[in-house]
């Protein structure tokens, strides 16, 4: 027996309420592995920025991979759907655990009870010309915020209904909030949503190692396979453009779709195949929704 001292699994995580739980599940997870484990908080510029503002494209994520970069940290714990599709050439994502719901959520009103001129509290554009395609009355309310944030936002008449991930509603207990879930051909979720990535230093061979315990090959291949898709359409994740792959057995089926911000031009696809033919779908999926909706960059 090894009389070497292993140190904990040191995880940076965001200190909002969601980012703690999703790297609480990871520790969890390591813990029934047998494995010490600690958080590491770490404050990013998106967590100080001025109040009604939006968040940098993956402000949150550069500052978890910096504490990575540094040694402060073993692993990283963020939202899949965050991840910049540039990776950090030094990192790597070493898991993706059991995915939760990746559909949208209403809160506050239905797509059918919301009334005339409702305003759709949500920063995202993609969110916003889904919804803004079946009810064209609505008005788009950009509205930033962590979750509770949003929530009390509503209750102060400040928006008519939220758009949010059921996943983080429901991991924060909140999914009695939940008035509709959208369906994927409603609403096309943004590509990983509803799954983690957790992510080591690439040359970290022992943690790597651990963490493949966690790793759920079907939730990689469809994570990876929703990000080829806006990959292939030159967009980035605040782009308005949808991807959901679902594995069955030894096939996948892709959904895409993609919407202008007024939600007046969309366009949707669907396509299957064998799992080895998932990047082929991906790009095919990618190049339809570019030749029939004008992506012009988010505001």
């Amino acid at each position: 027996m090894s009389s070497g001292v292993v140190s904990a699994l040191r995880i940076a995580t965001r200190g909002s309420a969601l980012a703690l739980i999703q790297a609480r599940l990871v520790e969890a997870a390591l813990r029934r592995l047998r494995l010490e484990v600690e958080l590491v908080p770490v404050v990013s510029a998106g967590d100080v920025r001025a109040a009604g503002t939006a968040p940098g494209e993956g402000v949150f994520v550069r500052a978890l991979e910096s504490a990575l970069l540094a040694g402060e940290a073993d692993l990283a714990v963020h939202s899949a759907k965050d991840m910049p599709l540039e990776a950090e050439p030094e990192l790597v994502v070493a898991a993706y655990p059991e995915r939760a719901d990746p559909r949208d959520a209403l809160v506050g009103a239905t797509l059918a009870s919301a009334g005339a001129g409702a305003r759709i509290g949500t920063d995202s554009w993609r969110r916003a010309g889904f919804l803004l395609r079946l009810r064209p009355d609505l008005r788009h309310h950009p509205l930033h915020g962590n979750v509770d944030t949003r929530l009390r936002k509503l209750d102060a008449g400040e928006t008519d209904l939220l758009v949010l991930a059921s996943a983080g509603l429901d991991r924060l207990g909140r999914g009695d909030r939940i008035a509709q879930r959208l369906s994927a051909e409603e609403v096309t979720p943004a590509g990983g949503q509803g799954a983690l990535a957790v992510q080591a230093r690439r040359g970290d061979r022992r943690v790597r190692q651990l963490l493949a315990a966690l790793d759920r090959p079907d939730v990689r291949l469809a994570v990876d396979t929703e990000r080829e898709v806006l990959e292939a359409t030159g967009g980035t994740c605040r782009s308005p453009v949808g991807a959901l792959a679902q594995v069955a057995g030894e096939e996948v089926q892709v959904l895409a779709a993609a919407v202008t911000a007024d939600g007046a031009t969309y366009h949707s696809v669907v396509l299957r195949g064998a799992l080895g033919e998932a990047p082929r779908l991906a790009a095919e999926a990618g190049q339809e929704l570019l030749a029939h909706v004008p992506l012009e960059p988010p505001p």
